[in-house]
């Protein structure tokens, strides 16, 4: 059968995976509300197309903090690759290379930085369109040699995940007894330096609750790397994003998975796009699911989007031709949504296409 759109992709992966690991990439905090909220609330928002406008062929071609994108969807940053397929993140970054998006690669990546980094050059010299998530650690010294290792792997930005002062309660999880990795398979860019090129063990991510904006600040004084803050929900947070020199913001909330009952992303990015007022780039992901969602977004003012869990039902199904096929499906969906709303560029859309219908129904506990 001929797979036609994401959410098809999703069901085929969900019968290949090991259920325990389905749950973990599909789960959310506690009741899930907000994983659910994540994709319904695009269905609140309608299209007012615009006809009769001579728009011509639609261009998705967009720039992103220097880096030249093909259309404006990333690859948002996702864990353990490895579960989903044997290639784990270097098929991923494979096809994102391919078809001229970013990936954000994860500081949970089972495949090092280094190698991600060959993938997604695949033979060819010169840069690559990657950026580097990452947890700040309470060891300063060990978080700056991940980041050197990112910058010498030629990441042109640093993904700081800012949502998670303590770890989310995954309910699908605990009862999976799903808290570890496979034998054989770490977070490899955890791994302790060692003498030479030979890594150690893998350290296990720490989470701290004392971590402030002065954090922000030190890593502005030990990378010149373009520096985005992911996990944004609040309109005050966004203006200090900016006072504090970010270089931009991922409007975020964890795809559900850290505190549950969180709005919807697309329903909290207007006030963040009021706060922040052109200063930054905005960005935005959880549960985009078809291009028009992508649209909605861009209509709404973020300058683009990030994916994270339709990758990994691609990987799951075909590796690197199935995030390819993900990518394509979305360039497809958002290309034709344009057109049809009267726009020639994705820099056209304004929130006068859009109409916001009521809620009908609460969201209610599943």
């Amino acid at each position: 059968m001929q797979t036609l759109s994401l959410r098809e992709l999703e069901l085929e992966a969900q019968q290949r995976l090991d259920p325990a690991v389905y749950d973990y990439f599909a789960g959310g905090a506690d009741d899930e509300i907000t994983v659910r909220s994540n994709e319904t609330a695009f269905a609140h928002i309608g299209l007012l197309p615009r006809v009769l406008r001579g728009a011509g062929p639609a261009t998705l071609e967009t720039t992103i903090l220097g880096c030249h994108l093909s259309m404006p969807v990333l690859i948002g940053p996702t864990a353990f690759h490895k579960l989903a397929h044997p290639e784990g993140e270097s098929a991923t970054a494979r096809a994102a290379a391919a078809a001229g998006t970013i990936m954000i690669v994860s500081m949970a990546s089972t495949i090092a930085i280094e190698e991600v980094a060959a993938a997604a050059r695949n033979g060819q010299a010169g840069e690559t369109n990657l950026w580097f998530q990452i947890y700040l650690q309470p060891d300063h010294g060990f978080t700056e040699s991940i980041i050197r290792r990112a910058e010498a792997a030629g990441c042109s930005a640093i993904v700081v995940t800012v949502d998670s002062p303590t770890f989310g309660r995954r309910e699908r999880d605990l009862r999976n007894s799903f808290n570890d990795l496979p034998s054989g398979m770490c977070c490899e860019n955890l791994r302790e330096p060692m003498s030479g090129e030979s890594r150690g063990p893998a350290r296990k991510i720490v989470f701290s609750t004392e971590f402030s904006w002065k954090n922000i600040e030190w890593l502005r004084k030990v990378t010149e790397l373009k520096i985005v803050l992911k996990g944004i929900a609040h309109p005050e947070d966004a203006k200090l994003a900016v006072r504090h020199g970010v270089d931009a913001v991922l409007v975020s909330n964890h795809g559900g998975r850290q505190l549950d009952t969180v709005p919807a992303t697309i329903d909290l990015l207007p006030a963040i796009v009021d706060a922040v007022d052109g200063r930054i780039p905005l960005l935005l992901d959880g549960g985009i699911r078809r291009g028009t969602d992508a649209l909605k977004a861009l209509a709404l003012g973020a300058n683009a989007v990030a994916i994270g869990r339709p990758v990994l039902w691609g990987l799951a199904l075909a590796g690197e031709a199935g995030v390819a096929q993900v990518l394509e499906i979305l360039r497809s969906e958002l290309g034709r949504a344009v057109t049809l709303c009267g726009c020639s560029s994705v820099h056209d859309l304004t929130p006068g296409l859009l109409q916001f219908r009521p809620v009908e129904e609460p969201c209610t506990r599943g």
